[in-house]
């Protein structure tokens, strides 16, 4: 009896146990459900504009098609033609050389202007310039670039400041010259991405504890000293995402090319994005153009992967 009654209990505690596992598997199931539920639509949106148009191109890249006829398999052709024809190499080589402008530009003036934001503007004038600054992330692209080839036309502000000042030897169509055409572009998307970088850095900063800042003052460190001991080493996040959204737009840069130069003169500012446009409605080539967008996708993730591995090793470290 008394074996019966001990047994009991525990047989009653185990069963217990065993119903409430039960119990939470099936309560952490139906979670994990309803979260795919949620993320379903996500999840088919992105497979629909994203996915499937990758595979698509992919498939296109290995044809010669021109939309219409029927398409004529020609296997690596296309991609042979992306790494040899001089003038599709050259889009690319532009493309990398406006990194310099809108990537190094943006990051390099935005650390330098937040860290003056941050030392020596009161909240509201912080407030005022970080508005002012942000504009043209509001304004759409077009109509940056519609402004900007007013401001850089041969009548434009730029050259009638230059006449003022008495450098009217200098004044030229700074988007109709081969020698300048693409630093001017460059110029434009610098304009562009400098808001954004600067109120990320800021933001960035703004987490940065001031106990470090009292300490590096009370050791007599001066402002430099202060920004790459502490200032920098604290925004190597942010300065990843900075460089990463500049790099993508650099490399996939379209709107204000096409606006301000439309290519030229000649190709001397002839960007991948344009010349895939180009490729595939008005050349009709349709297979060359999915080639030259499959190898500007693998470029873009060559130069964005080791910068995120970069960022992340530096969290961890």
């Amino acid at each position: 009896m008394t074996e019966t009654t001990t047994s009991s209990p525990r047989a009653y505690s185990a069963t217990r146990r065993a119903s409430a596992s039960r119990t939470l598997r099936v309560r952490v199931r139906d979670a994990r459900l309803q979260g795919w539920l949620f993320v379903l639509p996500a999840l088919v949106a992105y497979g629909l504009f994203v996915l499937w148009p990758l595979v698509q191109s992919f498939k296109y890249s290995l044809y010669r098609w021109d939309g219409v006829a029927p398409a004529q398999w020609v296997g690596l052709d296309n991609f042979r033609a992306v790494f040899t024809d001089h003038e599709l190499l050259g889009a690319v080589e532009h493309a990398f050389e406006l990194i310099v402008f809108f990537s190094g530009i943006p990051v390099v003036l935005g650390l330098v202007v937040a860290s003056v934001m941050r030392r020596v503007a009161s909240r509201r004038i912080s407030s005022a310039a970080r508005t002012v600054l942000f504009l043209p992330q509001v304004v759409p692209l077009v109509a940056a670039g519609m402004a900007w080839s007013w401001v850089l036309s041969t009548s434009g502000v730029v050259n009638q400041t230059l006449t003022a000042i008495g450098l009217g030897g200098v004044t030229r169509a700074w988007l109709g010259d081969f020698g300048t055409a693409l630093p001017a572009v460059g110029v434009i998307g610098a304009w562009v991405l400098l808001g954004l970088c600067t109120v990320l850095l800021l933001a960035g900063m703004s987490k940065i504890d001031p106990a470090l800042y009292e300490a590096a003052q009370l050791d007599g460190a001066g402002p430099v000293r202060e920004f790459l001991a502490i200032t920098l080493p604290s925004l190597r996040q942010e300065i990843g995402v900075c460089v990463t959204v500049t790099v993508i737009a650099a490399l996939s840069a379209f709107d204000i090319v096409y606006i301000s130069t439309r290519g030229g003169p000649g190709d001397a500012t002839m960007v991948p994005g344009l010349k895939i446009y180009q490729l595939a409605f008005f050349n009709r080539e349709v297979g060359l153009a999915s080639a030259l967008a499959v190898v500007l996708m693998v470029l873009v993730l060559a130069c964005i992967l080791p910068i995120q591995w970069f960022t992340r090793r530096g969290e961890e470290s």
